[in-house]
């Protein structure tokens, strides 16, 4: 069953028949593409895998049986012979053993399984073979055989009337005869047994490895950062503001140098355990590899790691700095609603300048209250630092206070154009040169530097004590577009514009200007009318920016209203009373004053009065973070589809169409619905021409259809408004409820929250220090990575509350760019690439440099001789050197006896970390008159394994 089992296989994979295909071509074992296939197939109840491994190949254009005469070898006999690829950098073992193209292996499927008794090894090894024999199958069949880990293999192959049997010796002890050349030709020519006299010349290949571990006369390029030095903003050599790069330590461990024979004939080379030929520098080929470190610590990669372990963190600010420290503001924080009473307290007097000693200011005192003094988890100085480099501002001494103040901070840069800063939105973090993105910068450092955690939350309070500050002394917050929040920025972001907008509000209150009140039409003096389309039915966008519903705001015990003076309010209120009696649109209306008019809309006409159309002050629209729009959209969600949900959801919409309507009536005493529809959403005011009595064309305009439903919300909010001008109306925007709300956030926000919030802004600063660092180096193939970070991150980051487990994945592709980019450097400075006068042997050795970092092995141009291939001679004369420092004399005199000569080389080099052999003939076996078949060894001798690898044909016909 067994067998069958093994043909069925192989007859599915079409592996039966005579196996045809070209010669290998050099090198192909490494630059071709292998693949596999796997079955698995059982004895009794023992599983085994069966995996075919292939080289894959483009089918040969003629149909290569032709060609073939009947007694042609199997291809895998002629792999045998093949010398083209000899020691492959990159291969299964039994490719680099004895050199095939193709085969199978058959193991135990389970990976602490083995096969162990010898005569269950000759039952699998006949099972094959008879297989073989069924389907006249030529591609080899192995079976492994002992513990996994020793990699012992026997297998066999059969062609037309020949047969080659693959046997394997594995020792852990070398027998000394067995280190040399001489001693493995012995071994092989007995192994032949080969019955001619003059036996045929056995053709050898030989490769020995040496190994470069301490690169002596290097230090590591990378300083260590200093951690005390603090001086004039910069910590270690590192400024607050930029991350830190590069790897602790070597990045790259080992050289591997690698000479090679070729092709020698038996007798050309002695050696013996006496004598050797075998100069690694007369080596007609060098080849080298490095060895990487496993993860080399890295600066970026330790800062990431370590800001995002914060996340998962559980305290509070409170229990990380001990509950007192926010003692004194507790209650406010705690309980919102007293946070109104403020404004009716006494204004604090305008301080002319912040200085950063302001700035740092109660949370000390508080901390130190409960504490030793010096316990703070940040002391002053860094804290001071951030801080300016947080609020530049601050430093500024300016004497004229508020204006001053204000333009410096408000009067940010245009955002440059390019696409490195335009990353935020890619990965919604916040633009480069923003608040935000310093405050993660600062917060990552200091979580690495000075004081972990505790400082995170040191810090942070600190800043929200700033911003309480800020609010409160109208200061503007610096590194902050202005406008509303931009929704592609992270929440923080947000949240942060959001106060920015109400600290703006205030002080346009405060200073006694309109600020607050702007003309929201976009038709200007123009005379074409256009609002830009109705705003509430068909323009959803539109209403999302309504802000919080008119309703909602009533709720609110006290009412503001934005008066200029008694006297104003006395006057509005006797217009309010004469209004009462008139009814809308009649002529006593006329006599009501206008009031809050921008300037006149082009040539509109009032329809009754034929007085020219003012257009009026309104009110800015609520700006909105997405969390509160998030939460509008669930209440109106919630309303549901009912008749009644459906009106409060249009009432709650129509905040911002009410003001509008009440500011117009104000401006335009007696004017009618249909005036303020030709000027707020023309599109709904249909005019043609038609013929009065008279017999002239005239124009007669009138409502559209969705404007005539009865019980319109138009209409309803129409009959609603009274004529109020902006300023004295209740605010669409509640600044200081919105500004309280925005600080409580902050003040309650966990150390790991912040982290969750900022990562993508520390994400972003990575990708874009691993660029600059890349720009440096030019390594292509980090291009190709960074490029992938930056879409793999882009679709991470852009859903709220990403996976760790994804984050986690982005950060790990940032470290192994970093990796890279510093084995670059590494590699330059060892190789001396910058010190290089001659410019074409710079290119080269820069070339040779980023081979090695992307190839698995490199050949030395010119071998030993090369440019390249004298610097590593020198390394490994150097790393010689230093233990046993032989006198310059015996440097010098390097001639006389074969002895001394060997002596020599010993010094320059060390003895070789591995010794492989390939040993070919072509013989005749068993017998004379056989057919003359392929032979090979492969033998490899390291420190403590070696391994004699042996495929031995014989004629199964003449025998």
């Amino acid at each position: 069953r067994f067998i069958s089992k093994i043909e069925e296989v192989l007859n599915d994979w079409k592996l039966i028949g005579i196996s045809s295909g070209k010669t290998l071509e050099k090198g192909i074992f490494t630059t071709g593409t292998w693949d596999e296939k796997s079955d698995e197939i059982s004895f009794a109840d023992f599983k085994f895998s069966v995996t075919h491994h292939y080289l894959v190949q483009e089918p040969s254009d003629k149909d290569g049986k032709e060609e073939l005469g009947e007694d042609a070898l199997p291809l895998p006999m002629q792999d045998l012979l093949c010398m083209n690829n000899d020691f492959p950098p990159r291969a299964h073992c039994l490719v680099r053993w004895y050199g095939l193209r193709e085969f199978v292996v058959i193991a135990p499927a389970a990976n602490n399984d083995a096969v162990v008794s010898e005569s269950k090894c000759n039952l699998l090894l006949s099972s094959v073979s008879i297989a073989l024999g069924n389907t006249g199958c030529q591609v080899p069949l192995f079976v492994q055989i002992h513990q996994k880990w020793r990699r012992m293999y026997v297998g066999e192959c059969q062609g037309p009337g020949v047969r080659t049997d693959f046997e394997m010796v594995h020792l852990r002890k070398v027998p000394s005869q067995y280190t040399h050349l001489s001693g493995l030709l012995d071994i092989f020519k007995t192994k032949i047994g080969c019955p001619l006299t003059p036996l045929p010349p056995v053709s050898m290949a030989i490769r020995l490895t040496f190994v470069l571990q301490d690169w002596q006369q290097y230090f590591w390029p990378q300083q260590p950062p200093d951690i005390d030095a603090l001086v004039g903003g910069e910590v270690g050599g590192l400024e607050f503001g930029k991350l830190p790069f590069g790897a602790c330590e070597d990045p790259i461990s080992e050289l591997h140098l690698a000479t090679t024979w070729p092709h020698l004939a038996e007798g050309i080379i002695v050696d013996n355990d006496v004598y050797s030929d075998l100069d690694p520098l007369q080596a007609p080929q060098w080849s080298v590899r490095v060895r990487k470190a496993d993860n080399p610590q890295c600066l970026l990669g330790d800062f990431l790691t370590e800001f995002f372990k914060l996340c998962r963190r559980k305290e509070s600010t409170d229990e990380i700095l001990g509950r007192s420290a926010f003692d004194e503001e507790g209650k406010e924080v705690a309980d919102i609603t007293h946070a109104l009473s403020k404004l009716t307290e006494p204004a604090p007097v305008p301080i002319p300048k912040l200085s950063v000693t302001n700035m740092v200011h109660s949370a000390k005192k508080k901390i130190r209250k409960h504490r030793g003094v010096d316990e703070s988890p940040l002391n002053n100085d860094v804290l001071n630092t951030i801080l300016l480099f947080l609020f530049p501002d601050a430093a500024d001494k300016l004497v004229d206070g508020f204006e001053n103040r204000a333009s410096t901070s408000a009067g940010n840069n245009p955002p440059p154009e390019n696409e490195d800063y335009n990353l935020f939105s890619q990965f919604k973090s916040a633009p480069s040169d923003s608040l935000t993105y310093k405050l993660a910068l600062c917060l990552c450092m200091i979580n690495f530097y000075h004081g972990g955690v505790k400082g995170v939350a040191h810090l942070w309070q600190e800043f929200v004590l700033e911003m309480r500050y800020r609010w409160e002394n109208n200061y503007l917050i610096p590194g902050l577009a202005n406008g509303s929040p931009d929704l592609r920025c992270c929440l923080l972001h947000q949240k942060l514009q959001m106060l920015n907008c109400c600290i703006e509000r205030k002080k346009a209150r405060d200073e006694g200007k309109r600020g607050s009140v702007s003309d929201r039409s976009p038709g200007g003096a123009s005379g074409d009318g256009a609002k830009g389309g109705d705003h509430s039915g068909d323009n959803p966008d539109k209403e999302k920016e309504f802000g919080k519903s008119w309703e909602s705001w009533s709720d609110s015990e006290e009412e503001f209203f934005e008066c200029l003076s008694d006297t104003e309010d006395l006057k509005g209120n006797g217009q309010e009373n004469g209004k009462k009696g008139a009814k809308e649109g009649s002529k006593e209306s006329v006599n009501l004053k206008p009031e809050g008019r921008l300037h006149p809309h082009g040539k509109l006409m009032l329809l009754h009065p034929g007085e020219p159309l003012y257009v009026p002050i309104t009110q800015e629209p609520a700006p909105m973070t997405e969390d509160l729009l998030e939460e509008q959209s669930e209440v109106l969600a919630k309303l549901g589809t009912s008749a009644e949900g459906a009106h409060l959801r249009a009432r709650m919409q129509s905040a911002c169409l009410l003001s509008d309507m009440e500011s117009f009536k104000a401006a335009n005493p007696g004017c009618c619905l249909e005036d303020f529809v030709r000027w707020y959403s023309p599109r709904d005011y249909i005019e043609e021409e038609v013929v009065d009595e008279k017999g002239n064309k005239v124009i007669r305009g009138e409502l559209s259809a969705r404007m005539k439903i009865p019980s319109n919300m138009w209409v309803e909010a129409w009959e609603t408004a009274k004529p109020v001008p902006a300023r004295r109306q209740k605010r669409l925007f509640d600044d200081t409820r919105e500004a309280e709300k925005v600080l409580h956030y902050l003040a309650v926000q966990k150390p790991a929250d912040l982290a969750r919030h900022l990562l993508p802004c520390i994400i972003h600063a990575a990708v874009l220090k691993v660029k600059d660092e890349e720009a440096l180096e030019d390594i292509s193939s980090v291009k190709k990575i960074i490029k992938q970070i930056i879409s793999h991150s882009s679709k991470v980051l852009r859903f709220p509350s990403p996976e760790d487990k994804k984050l986690e994945e982005i950060i790990a592709q940032i470290m192994s760019v970093e990796a890279i980019i510093a084995r670059a450097r590494s590699l330059k400075a060892k190789f001396g690439v910058e010190k290089c006068e001659n410019e074409e042997e710079k290119e080269d050795l820069q070339r040779f440099v980023n081979s090695l970092l992307e190839q698995p092995e490199v050949s030395v141009v010119g071998a030993g001789r090369g440019p390249a291939g004298s610097i590593i001679h020198k390394l490994f004369v150097n790393a010689q050197r230093v233990p046993a420092v032989p006198p310059l004399e015996e440097e010098l005199r390097r001639s006389g006896s074969q002895e001394e000569r060997r002596q020599g080389v010993q010094s320059e080099f060390p003895p070789p970390a591995g010794r492989e052999v390939i040993l070919r003939a072509s013989v005749p076996r068993p017998a004379p008159y056989s057919k003359a078949l392929p032979q090979r060894m492969y033998s490899v001798l390291t420190r403590e394994d070696f391994r004699l690898a042996g495929a031995f044909s014989a004629d199964t016909t003449f025998f």
